[in-house]
């Protein structure tokens, strides 16, 4: 016993001592040095600086704007749309103002889930009438939002108000002259607020209530998912939109939004995604500074090489008016508008677009303001005003008014366990889509690639680099045995991003090369100070490179040299919503992102100038095949040939936010199985996956028709690296099989 003791310390510290002395084989940079690589810098946040550069074409703005709205509905969990379910709208407690009524409204937007708000319409109205969609903001207690008497007596003595009543209660103001001026107008909850009381609108990350079988919102399960208040409240727009436009006195060609601040999102963020509306009024929102500091207004990708600027943009050519205050939207006029007149230019329509400044005034949405969108929509939606539109006084609605719940119309239940229950009826939901989505022939195999394969795109959020856009820096060799050993730092300049690479060169190159990524990074590739690991070594034999690097938080990315433990959340000091994942990757993308970018910039840079492959392989051990099929799904056949192990990686067993493999969205789409399935049908060696893959993967190269280009293998641990390189060595000398 005490032998065998000796003999495990033995093979310990020899295991240390080798691991130590490939350390600083492969090392690039000086002992001690970090990359100089941006990505190690602070982090994006929703207070920077978010400009927008107009494409010179109408064509190519078309085809940017196709892309931020599909990152929007990724990032909202609304790619694929769900299915609607039936509304249910109850419509009651009417209440006769002169000129105009108000109704009660509640209505299912999810089974079990309500939709609430104040319908107002006008009398004396026939025909089919405009319609007017409008969130509330983050005004306190949203539709029920009463100001105090000294805040109404400063607005008045500002200017900011004509009325009393008006001032007291701004939000009812706006509704009610859209009625006076012939509109139907639908005013409706936020979640969490006024009669949505569900749910609570921000939290922070609950871990005891983040299980794998039941969850709520603020925790991996649900990012996992793209489960968000953001996503379910932009998908209440959806459905509120829908009650509205199928009233029978509503004209459904001639619907508007507005809303200010925080409604001012939810304006715009629906005019991005849905058709329907005619005209946008997005007030005191929209600019190239602070983006929305609400848990509603931010989602994992949505800002992620965009921002507010570039997504209201996506509304064009139809109109889209705003108005700006003294606070973030104040430079609009400057910064944001002349590139929305660009957009709007490229349609010949440069007067669709509006900003004006108030900036005499705080953020708000008062008198002087609203009578900006008065004057926009009475022009937009043809309501044959004449102008200057002056806002009228008006009785208001008490709450008891206002409420929709009463002993007839009793609130519905809410509370942890029914957010439980909401979740996983929206993951089931989802499962049933992204299943019905199976592979099947060719043309089913196409729409799978554009729903499944649109979603990875916009989590990857990067394509391969462009030829020459890479830079091979500080670049030492020496010879070794039968072989060159290069060191440099690869850059890529115009994302301030750089990689510490080794390249191994045989004396007789066969102009292929292959990428060879492990979970411990470079170091790995080494079995001594002296020499590469088995498996790179036999490739060298036959004329291979082999190209070994640190990924974003590996080996020399880190002081100790071990791969980083936890990525960066981004906390907001001034709020209670420290820690949701979407005020980080909504922002930045997330670690496992950023090392399949390194992997994309690795395979460019061995067919750039500095290596020339004719043929790539990328091959991922130790449990590193989820960054490299995710790379593949991206960039298809510019990877000729991909040898992974995936380790059974699932990213619905990812516990935190702050794993360094938690990726937002990637349990949704058939999980890691989604993701290699996009591989197909280019040739893939499958391990950690079993003899049978999952039917995702399997799906996906029959409906290709390359089933043969899919080799699971299942067998000895000890022997699976030399299978995977034997794999390589086969098929990457001739034709692609």
């Amino acid at each position: 016993m005490l032998n065998h003791r000796w003999n495990s310390l033995a093979i310990v510290v020899l295991a240390c001592a080798t691991a130590a002395a490939a350390t600083e084989t492969t090392r690039v940079l000086p002992a001690g040095q970090l990359p100089q690589d941006k990505r190690l810098g602070p982090l994006n946040d929703l207070d920077g600086y978010f400009p927008m550069v107009p494409p010179s074409t109408r064509e190519a703005w078309q085809q940017r704007a196709a892309q931020v709205r599909r990152q929007v509905l990724v990032s909202a969990g609304l790619w694929p749309m769900p299915e609607k379910t039936p509304s249910r709208a109850v419509v009651h407690g009417k209440v006769e103002r002169e000129g105009y009524t108000i109704e009660k409204v509640f209505f299912e937007s999810r089974p079990g889930f309500y939709v609430t708000g104040s319908l107002y319409r006008p009398k004396g109205r026939t025909g089919k009438l405009p319609a007017v969609l409008s969130p509330h903001g983050h005004w306190p207690h949203g539709r029920f939002y009463e100001a105090s008497e000294k805040e109404v007596r400063r607005q008045i003595v500002d200017g900011a108000e004509r009325f009393d009543r008006s001032g007291r209660y701004p939000l009812q103001a706006r509704c009610v002259q859209l009625a006076r001026m012939g509109c139907v107008v639908f005013h409706y909850d936020m979640i969490g607020y006024a009669d949505s009381r569900q749910l609570l609108h921000d939290n922070v990350e609950r871990p005891e209530l983040n299980g794998p079988d039941a969850w709520t919102f603020f925790g991996s399960q649900a990012d996992s998912r793209l489960q968000t208040i953001f996503g379910l409240q932009t998908y209440d727009s959806i459905r509120a939109l829908d009650f509205l436009s199928e009233l029978p006195d509503v004209d459904p060609a001639r619907i508007a939004v507005t809303g200010a601040s925080g409604g001012g999102t939810q304006t715009f963020i629906l005019g991005a995604i849905d058709p329907r509306p005619a005209v946008i009024f997005p007030a005191v929102m929209v600019s190239t500074s602070m983006q929305g500091g609400c848990v509603c207004e931010n989602g994992s990708y949505l800002r992620v090489g965009t921002g507010n600027i570039e997504i209201a943009a996506v509304f064009a050519p139809k109109p889209l008016g705003m108005v700006a205050a003294a606070d973030w939207t104040k430079e609009i006029a400057t910064k944001g508008l002349p590139e929305l007149k660009q957009i709007y230019r490229l349609y010949g329509v440069e007067d669709l677009v509006m900003a004006k400044p108030l900036l005499q005034f705080p953020h708000n949405y008062n008198y002087v303001s609203r009578a900006v969108m008065y004057a926009w929509l009475n022009k937009h939606l043809k309501l044959g005003f004449e102008e200057p539109i002056v806002e009228e006084d008006f009785q208001p609605l008490s709450k008891a008014e206002m409420s929709v719940w009463d002993e007839q119309h009793p609130a519905p239940a809410g509370g942890v366990e029914f957010e439980k229950a909401l979740l996983k009826g929206l993951a089931d939901d989802s499962r049933r889509q992204i299943e019905s989505l199976a592979p099947r022939d060719e043309a089913s195999w196409q729409e799978y690639r554009r729903v499944v394969g649109g979603a990875v795109e916009v989590m990857i959020s990067r394509g391969l680099p462009e030829p020459g856009s890479l830079e091979a820096a500080n670049a030492s060799s020496e010879d070794c045995d039968s072989w060159r050993m290069t060191k440099c730092v690869l850059r890529y300049p115009a994302k301030g991003e750089e990689l510490p690479v080794v390249r191994w060169e045989p004396k007789k190159w066969n102009h292929r090369a292959v990428v060879w990524i492990d979970r411990l990074g470079k170091k790995s590739l080494c079995a001594s100070s002296e020499s590469p690991r088995a498996g790179v070594r036999q490739l060298l034999d036959n004329g291979f490179v082999v190209i070994g690097a640190d990924l974003f938080g590996q080996g020399e990315f880190t002081v100790d040299g071990n791969p980083m433990a936890k990525n960066r959340i981004w906390e907001r000091p001034d709020s209670p919503i420290t820690r949701y994942a979407g005020l980080t990757f909504g922002y930045n993308p997330p670690v496992f992102s950023q090392r399949v970018h390194d992997i994309l910039s690795l395979v460019a840079y061995a067919k750039g100038k500095d290596v020339g492959a004719e043929r790539v392989a990328v091959l991922g051990m130790n449990g590193a095949g989820h960054w490299i099929a995710a790379a593949r799904a991206v960039v298809g056949n510019a990877i000729d040939m991909a040898a992974i192990d995936t380790a059974g990686f699932r990213f619905a067993n990812v516990g935190a936010t702050s794993d360094p493999d938690f990726l937002p969205g990637g349990a949704k789409y058939n999980d890691l199985s989604g993701i290699v399935a996009l591989s197909a049908p280019n040739p893939l060696w499958l391990a950690g996956e079993g003899t049978t893959p999952p039917s995702p993967i399997m799906d996906a190269y029959r409906a290709a028709g390359r089933a043969d280009a899919l080799v699971p293998w299942q067998g000895d641990s000890n022997d699976q690296e030399s299978a995977a390189v034997g794999w390589v060595l086969e098929n990457m000398k001739g034709k692609t099989p």
